[in-house]
């Protein structure tokens, strides 16, 4: 008996679920995991890992049974928004609280959200700068004021070469 995939992507989306969720699982195992009266720090991770691993399985199991039209091919994969989404939170965290080690210095919250906003935007191919500006502004403003000045978080908000 041989098994066949009827829709690929749908498969390897459920795939992708159940590897993320079954990684997600095995490392929450790590930590206490508690009861459900007293959770321990592992509690949701595993119970979030499982549930995800199954909602896997399901995907899988719909991809290998019902027939789609086109068969759910797997086409090209899209490397430019891949490298300019990942490259946007990396550069979020290294301008956030700096990188000591290569010597670059803490840039703060504002210069990290407009970091992030103009190289995430870079992702599409209708990009424009004016309009990531304008959102970086309202994600920056939106950002101080929701964590800095209501919750009262302490982080850097701006370079450290400016406030010492």
């Amino acid at each position: 008996m041989v098994v066949r995939i009827k829709n690929e992507k749908d498969f390897f989306a459920g795939l992708f679920f159940l590897v993320l969720g079954a990684g997600f699982a095995w490392g929450a195992t790590t930590y206490t995991v508690g009861t459900g009266a007293r959770m321990g720090p592992g509690y949701f991770p595993l119970l979030v890992g499982i549930l995800l691993a199954i909602i896997g399985l399901l995907v899988m199991f719909k991809a290998m049974v019902i027939e789609s039209g086109d068969g759910g091919k797997f086409g090209h994969f899209a490397w430019r928004p891949l490298c300019f989404i990942l490259g946007a939170n990396l550069l979020f965290g290294t301008l956030l609280v700096g990188l000591p080690v290569l010597g670059i210095p803490t840039m703060g919250l504002i210069v990290a959200i407009y970091g992030l906003a103009v190289v995430a935007a870079m992702a599409s191919d209708e990009f424009k700068l004016k309009e990531a500006l304008i959102l970086a502004t309202v994600l920056a403003v939106g950002c101080y004021v929701i964590f800095v000045w209501a919750l009262g978080m302490t982080m850097p908000v701006w370079p450290s070469f400016i406030v010492g």
